[in-house]
């Protein structure tokens, strides 16, 4: 084997992958706040809401987890335009990702609030509690504790899923590697470092969510 490995290249344009990382990063944070609002909504709904908006959010479910992320990205970035509707590449993967994510979380969310027993809700109605405190203190932070494990592994997977709104030109890590890529021709170097890249940032999803479960629903330190 004669290949001479060129990992100079790639590391004197280190900057353009830690700006992509950067991206990759908030596109990745912002969607999970923003899709974590839409799956609570689309929960409550579809436990407490009117028939036909629990039809709707079905339709939605079943809409975005049958159907490819690649063409909902396709979609909201090449399609929308027709109608008017036009999103710079960073916008548009946010929103798909949002879209995304928030399809997929509301089963979860449901489930968990689905799994709060209808007995501590008429407790707390009984100790002269409001519609808001029941929902905040006996509903969801119950709620959250019990899904809290199956969420955060759904926004690392997002984090990971992110790599494909490099096709629509968003400026994150998988861009930035084909950009450099292209200019060097040091597939191996490149795909190489972007692959350790993406594992640090999974891993440091996985640690931050560790010391926010522990923190938040005050989790013992693992031995």
């Amino acid at each position: 084997m004669g290949y001479q490995f060129k990992f100079a290249p790639v590391f004197a344009n280190f900057d353009q992958l830690l700006a992509g990382a950067l991206v990759t990063v908030e596109l990745s944070f912002g969607a999970m706040i923003l899709g974590t609002i839409v799956a609570i909504a689309c929960a409550i709904g579809k436990t407490a809401g009117p028939k036909p908006l629990r039809f709707i959010i079905d339709c939605y479910i079943e809409l975005i987890r049958n159907t490819p992320f690649l063409v909902q990205i396709f979609f909201i970035f090449f399609a929308l335009p027709t109608l008017g509707i036009r999103l710079s590449p960073n916008v548009a993967a946010l929103t798909a990702l949002t879209v995304n994510v928030g399809a997929y979380a509301t089963e979860i969310v449901r489930a968990g609030i689905e799994s709060i027993n209808r007995g501590q809700v008429e407790a707390g109605t009984a100790l002269g509690l409001g519609r808001a405190q029941i929902f905040r203190y006996i509903i969801m932070k119950p709620a959250l504790r019990t899904i809290y494990p199956a969420l955060t592994s759904q926004f690392i997977y997002l984090m990971l899923s992110s790599s494909v709104v490099s096709v629509i030109s968003a400026t994150d890590l998988a861009a930035a590697g084909n950009n450099i890529q292209s200019q060097t021709f040091a597939a191996f170097e490149v795909y190489l470092v972007i692959t350790a890249m993406y594992l640090v940032l999974a891993l440091a999803f996985s640690g931050l969510f560790s010391m926010i479960q522990r923190w938040a629903f005050n989790y013992p330190m693992a031995r």
